[in-house]
């Protein structure tokens, strides 16, 4: 069965289940000259077929799991990662560490990241620097951008011509931004959505979800909503301590990020991570204060 495809000069952007919802994901190929490149591979790239065939290089944006569903089609091609990620990808124990879960949680990860993503280790994988230019032939550029946050080493793909731009899990969805694993990281994210606004670019390309942007005035206004997330699930935070204040464990049985009922292995550990980070910023500025095990607001 076909799956929709968007043509942007040298970009194809094959669009994954409900429009790369994840599990999938937005399967973008960059077709030079004489080179033809693929950022990341979610599980779409298991049901492509001729349409990755030739593929010369895999760029991967960040390393996470559903990024890497597809890496295994391509044993014979050589794979890149941020040098910051490239651990993650070359070996499980590296990508173990990258979500920094409990025990429990990375047991049952293995098998499931191995199952249900088909993550094979690529220890033969080299890493790119910030500033990075892959030549493409016939004038076509792929230029890293560093975009921690996500990761330590999400980065933004840059095409020229064009200024297409692949931003990958800044993907501007109602989720709102992800900063739950040991390798991510909430100052830096808020950073990310800083810059990101003044980057020089005509079309932005999500891995999940928005897909394709066009129009400057729509992804400024996605990017905000986008953006202001952080902000509602902080200020969220802050009105569950009140003055009785909460225990972490109690804010994570709250959940701020996932919704009631939403039910998966990593779930527990994500919220808590992410809790911990908003309330190091709410401790920082002096809006909570931590007495023993709870965390209160701070009076008026």
């Amino acid at each position: 069965m076909s799956t929709p495809l968007l043509e942007l000069g040298p970009v194809a952007v094959h669009f994954g289940a409900k429009n790369g919802k994840y599990p999938d994901g937005n399967q973008v190929v960059v077709t030079g000259g004489e080179v033809r490149v693929i950022f990341d591979t979610p599980l779409l790239a298991n049901r492509l077929g001729p349409e990755l065939d030739g593929t010369d290089l895999v760029v991967l944006g960040h390393v996470h799991e559903d990024h890497t569903a597809g890496v295994h089609r391509f044993q014979d091609v050589p794979v890149f990662a941020p040098q910051q990620d490239l651990a993650a990808l070359q070996s499980m124990e590296g990508m173990l560490r990258h979500y920094g879960y409990s025990q429990a949680v990375s047991a049952r990860m293995r098998g499931k990241i191995t199952e249900e993503f088909h993550f094979r280790p690529r220890p033969d994988a080299q890493g790119y620097p910030d500033g990075h230019v892959w030549e493409l032939g016939g004038g076509v550029t792929v230029r890293s951008i560093h975009m921690p946050g996500h990761t330590r080493g999400h980065s933004v793909l840059l095409v020229e011509p064009g200024a297409i731009a692949f931003i990958g899990d800044i993907d501007l969805s109602g989720f709102g931004p992800y900063y739950g694993d040991a390798c991510s990281n909430l100052a830096e994210f808020r950073e990310t959505l800083r810059r990101i606004e003044h980057m020089e670019a005509r079309v932005w390309i999500t891995f999940h979800h928005k897909g394709v942007i066009g129009e400057r005035e729509t992804f400024l206004a996605l990017l905000r909503a986008f953006r202001d997330k952080i902000d509602r699930r902080e200020q969220a935070i802050l009105e569950a301590l009140g003055p009785r204040g909460r225990s972490l464990e109690e804010l994570v049985a709250q959940r701020f990020l996932y919704p009631q009922g939403y039910e998966e292995l990593w779930v527990d550990d994500v919220e808590r991570m992410c809790l911990e980070q908003h309330l190091a910023a709410l401790l920082a500025d002096g809006r909570a204060r931590e007495e023993g095990s709870l965390y209160r607001a701070a009076a008026a």
